[in-house]
């Protein structure tokens, strides 16, 4: 089930966990890593190492990716692995966390703040906060 409204709030369910925290829980390999951004930010924006992409929304009109729930089953193999998704800035992942929480997934975390993070006065990403800012590793096509 696709929620319908962008940016709803955090189930209670839903893990929160800031880049750094995040960074050391991947780390163990029974934790999948979803980055959950369009393959277009993935590939050309860069992406922590090892992270598998399974879009929440996708170019071009960025709708819902309607076999999220499936691809996602199919990437961690049980509902009961651990999952950490991470996306732009922090919001999406909230709703996609969301929905697998609802689908029956066990534990599943956000990262707050995300990959690029919060813009700053000049509307510019990665020089607030992030996973970028926070200087964990990432790759880049």
């Amino acid at each position: 089930m696709l929620p319908s409204a962008p940016h709803s709030p955090v189930d209670s369910k839903l893990g929160q966990l800031t880049p750094t925290e995040a960074f050391k829980l991947v780390s163990e390999p029974a934790t999948a890593f979803i980055d959950i951004r369009s393959e277009i930010e993935h590939f050309f924006i860069g992406s922590p190492p090892n992270v598998i992409n399974i879009p929440w929304q996708d170019a071009p009109d960025f709708e819902l990716n309607p076999n999220f729930v499936q691809e996602i089953l199919q990437a961690v193999k049980n509902k009961d692995r651990p999952i950490v998704l991470i996306c732009r800035s922090g919001h999406r992942s909230i709703d996609a966390g969301n929905c697998l929480i609802q689908e029956g997934f066990q534990t599943v975390y956000h990262v707050l703040e995300g990959f690029e993070g919060d813009r700053d006065e000049n509307h510019h990403r990665s020089s607030v906060n992030g996973w970028r800012f926070r200087g964990l590793p990432w790759v880049q096509c």
